[in-house]
């Protein structure tokens, strides 16, 4: 392996992964139990566990139809079981075609007509252990680093995100938008008072108009709920840490973009279409973030926290990185990299953030991220309309 190049999956659609998983998305909450059961007793399985399905809009169900099947679309997954209650609003059919239009295979399995939970549960093995025996079909083999996509996210901040993690991360980020890669830079309403930023690096007036537009546009609608964002934004944690305002977080948040040009503004899950830095609309909720990360096609995802946040993704593998060195001595254990040793002089924000690309390429290639090895695979999506 080489810093231009990492052991990647080439899929028979040309996209390239970096693990080999067995999905089991079930397509309501009524659904979880069955298919936590069923991804939990086959090692290469996991679950994409996704809570709505019924009561909701209609909005939100065809949102979830489009984030749920880019799961089983996403690079790191061979495979899909859909596990269906049958009566749910959400169309487990609709869901299970709509995956079978990308290279993997996949099965859809209805509880109430299987005949209840433990019927379920036996052939859901059954087909998942199928699934993980083809998982020596595939091989590693040498693959460009531009074939990576690089979600950019951050949580449980404090100062020394904006002093050490985040510049780093931003540097990881112009090393892969050099070779070719993408990068997607998430979380709009922690981008609240640093969106010229983001603008004046805009490659075109339209891009830069287009941010503007969804800033404002979250602003509205957090303003709009009528609650007072004081404390939330930046949130209690963040203000124990050194935080004092929204602006001084979005401040050190842009940072994780590095300094290259936006060269386009994607919706909440849109993968990215074209190479280099993208923004993309959603909310600075972790998990509702790092999902529409991962249902974009993110392969990796690096995460920077000051305070600790020890969460995953069941599709993509998570980075942690923290520039706080008393953050990174106390939960060692849940995080990857100590970028606390820029604010020690011990390294020079330059040579983190090659340490972190360095990372991204070794976990690109196999190497288990702490996120990984501690089972964390937090899942949680956008929804914006009422619950019925």
């Amino acid at each position: 392996m080489s810093n231009t190049t990492f052991d990647g999956y080439l899929r028979p659609d040309g996209s390239v992964g970096v693990r080999n998983i067995v999905a089991v998305i079930p397509s309501c909450g009524c659904a979880q139990h069955v298919a936590r059961m069923i991804a939990a007793a086959v090692p290469g399985a996991a679950v994409v566990d996704y809570s709505g399905g019924c009561g909701e809009t209609a909005a939100d169900l065809n949102v979830a139809t489009h984030l749920l099947a880019q799961m089983g679309r996403h690079p790191n997954v061979i495979a899909s079981l859909v596990v269906s209650l049958g009566c749910e609003g959400l169309d487990a059919r609709d869901l299970s075609a709509r995956i079978a239009e990308g290279w993997a295979p996949t099965e859809l399995l209805v509880i109430q007509e299987m005949g209840g939970t433990r019927k379920t549960i036996d052939r859901g093995v059954e087909i998942v252990r199928g699934f993980v025996e083809n998982v020596a079909d595939y091989q590693r083999t040498s693959c460009p680093a531009s074939s990576l996509t690089v979600g950019l996210e951050c949580g449980g901040s404090d100062a020394t995100s904006g002093l050490a993690a985040n510049p780093s991360l931003g540097v990881m980020a112009d090393l892969l938008v050099a070779e070719g890669g993408r990068a997607i830079l998430p979380e709009t309403s922690e981008l609240l008072g640093a969106e010229h930023i983001l603008m004046d690096r805009a490659a075109t007036p339209d891009l830069a108009s287009q941010i503007e537009r969804v800033v404002k546009a979250c602003e509205r609608e957090l303003k709009a709920t009528g609650e007072d964002m004081t404390g939330k934004q930046p949130s209690p944690g963040n203000i124990r840490g050194g935080i004092t305002t929204v602006e001084e977080k979005a401040l050190g948040d842009v940072l994780k973009g590095g300094s290259t040009p936006v060269v386009d503004v994607l919706t909440y899950g849109q993968p990215p279409r074209q190479p280099g830095l993208s923004f993309m609309d959603t909310p600075g909720n972790d998990l509702a973030s790092v999902t529409g990360l991962a249902a974009a096609g993110c392969q990796v995802i690096v995460f920077t926290t000051g305070r600790g946040n020890p969460m995953g993704n069941a599709i993509a593998p998570v980075l942690k990185v923290t520039g706080n060195p008393a953050t990174y001595a106390r939960m060692s254990e849940d995080m990857d990299v100590n970028a606390g040793e820029v604010v020690e002089g011990k390294a020079t924000v330059t040579e983190m953030g090659e340490r972190i690309w360095e990372l991204v390429l070794a976990t690109a290639s196999g190497q288990e991220t702490a996120a990984e090895r501690t089972g964390h695979q937090e899942f949680m999506m956008l929804r914006k309309g009422p619950l019925y």
